[in-house]
């Protein structure tokens, strides 16, 4: 019974030892979460190639029989309510939800399967005591995931960022480049989230111990995050200025602050007075000003919020590993 034991046991041993048996194990262990991440890229994926091809396609020629513009360009005339501008549109608002969305699914179940069910189960720690270190154990946890979300979603942001700079006609005044969706998903932000997600999960799956619990905590956490960071976002490089002595100047972007100016200078809130002579007089307001990020801040803002998501993320990291070795020491 001992030799037979023992040649079993040397037998299985390689199987989580080196890098590959943990990898294995790891893709064999979430193989539904595998597949369900590969549906939502492959979902995506077609509505964006879709959109790309005989969506805008159809698009187009219905703004031609509309005869919007002198050349069919959409303009204020057309109706963009047209059944093929709409599933155009549909095509477009489906695949940037769904990737958007990911970083919120990735960190509740990272909280929840990747590390609270196994904590809860005690199937980490028969990990630990055969031939896997706590450190070891996580490291895993967290390379294989990272990896198969960073080359998924790294591939669809060059689709996304190929369908965007097509057809720019059909999404003017709709869909702009800082709309949330549309920022995360055309830049390496989308990435970062991600991977903040999946630090985020982790680490709440470590604290609680328990599936259920940790999807909860992870889930709110990253929402909270997400709200913060889009909070933050508009204030990461500095604006431009516009300013008008009779209204609001028009601009193109994102709005970051506006309101009304003294004759000093000085920035006050709109006193709302429209035309009245008196109300602008006694407040003292000689004209009004809007600070905007035009498209040209698109990648200094982006890399400058990655760059932050990505601290966040080696914080929650750090966090993670030194919560496991204080238990398991």
């Amino acid at each position: 019974m001992t030799a037979t034991t023992t040649t079993a046991t040397a037998r299985t041993a390689p199987a989580t030892r080196g890098p590959r048996g943990l990898t294995w194990l790891m893709l064999r262990l979430h193989r539904s979460a595998l597949w369900f991440w590969l549906m939502l890229l492959a979902v995506a994926a077609g509505a964006l190639l879709w959109a790309y091809g005989p969506g805008a396609d159809a698009a187009w020629e219905e703004f031609r029989r509309m005869d919007c513009g002198p050349t069919g360009t959409p303009d204020l005339s057309c109706d963009y309510a047209g059944p093929a501008y709409q599933n155009y549109d549909l095509a477009l608002a489906l695949a940037a939800g769904l990737l958007t969305v990911a970083p919120l699914l990735v960190a509740a179940w990272a909280g929840g399967a990747l590390t609270g069910r196994e904590l809860e189960n005690g199937t980490a720690r028969l990990a630990w005591v055969q031939s896997v270190s706590p450190a070891r154990w996580l490291a895993a946890k967290l390379a294989v995931p990272a990896a198969v979300l960073t080359t998924g979603a790294l591939a669809l942001t060059a689709l996304h960022r190929l369908v965007w700079a097509s057809d720019g006609e059909l999404r003017d005044g709709w869909r702009e480049w800082h709309s949330t969706t549309t920022y995360i998903v055309n830049g390496p932000l989308l990435v970062a989230y991600l991977l903040l997600g999946l630090a985020v999960g982790v680490l709440a799956g470590l604290l609680l111990g328990r599936a259920l619990p940790a999807l909860a905590a992870a889930a709110a956490a990253q929402i909270a995050l997400l709200t913060a960071l889009d909070a933050v976002r508009p204030h990461l490089w500095p604006a431009e200025t516009l300013v008008d002595k009779e209204q609001y100047p028009d601009w193109i972007g994102m709005v970051v602050d506006d309101g009304a100016l003294t004759a000093d200078g000085t920035r006050i809130d709109d006193p709302i007075c429209v035309d009245d002579a008196r109300c602008l007089a006694e407040h003292d307001v000689v004209g009004f000003y809007r600070d905007y990020h035009p498209a040209g801040h698109f990648w200094p803002l982006q890399l400058m919020e990655t760059a932050l998501v990505l601290a966040v993320t080696a914080l929650a990291l750090l966090a993670a590993f030194r919560l496991l070795r204080r238990r398991t020491h």
